[in-house]
């Protein structure tokens, strides 16, 4: 339900649609997962997916932890990684670089990312995106069901996540 980026296409990199008709689509059963993200609404089509898995394709889905939950709930089947930055300071660097958003929006993220990122241990497999090549070939081996040296549950991947989680979110 949020406006486009300047770069974004409407059905290309989302299908933006009205607050009125996000609702309607809710009543209807449209989503396999929707979510309040950031004081917008996002939504998974139902339809996309399963056709995408009927035809035999993986379906990679960009979503928060709200989503990947009714995600679970619905195909217990699925593989879910968290996808980690490699510490706060580097998030908001990275926030600040895409130069799309107001600095109280940008604050509003970060603040809002803390909080979300207590919720890594729901998943099954962590990534950490301090180098795109490394994160993208984990990533990969998530997809191909090679993922267990990045298992959530690995303690030497614990212990690098607790560096990164818990001093914002105090556990």
């Amino acid at each position: 339900t949020r406006p486009p980026r300047p770069a974004e296409v409407d059905g290309r990199d989302y299908f933006f649609v009205g607050p009125d008709t996000f609702r309607q689509m809710v009543a209807d059963g449209a989503f396999l997962e929707h979510a309040r993200v950031f004081d917008n609404w996002y939504g998974t089509s139902r339809d996309q997916v399963e056709s995408l898995l009927a035809d035999g394709h993986f379906v990679i889905l960009e979503i928060d932890w709200q989503g990947a939950r009714q995600i679970r709930d619905a195909l217990p089947e699925c593989r879910s990684a968290f996808i980690l930055p490699p510490s706060a300071e580097e998030l908001e660097r990275r926030l600040r670089g895409r130069a799309t958003d107001s600095a109280e929006v940008i604050q509003r993220r970060l603040d809002d990312a803390m909080a979300d990122m207590s919720h890594w241990e729901e998943f099954d497999f962590v990534v950490i995106n301090d180098d795109f090549a490394t994160a993208v070939d984990e990533l990969l081996a998530v997809v191909r069901g090679e993922g267990t040296r990045i298992a959530a549950g690995d303690s030497a991947r614990r212990e690098r996540i607790a560096g990164i989680v818990a001093p914002q979110t105090g556990q």
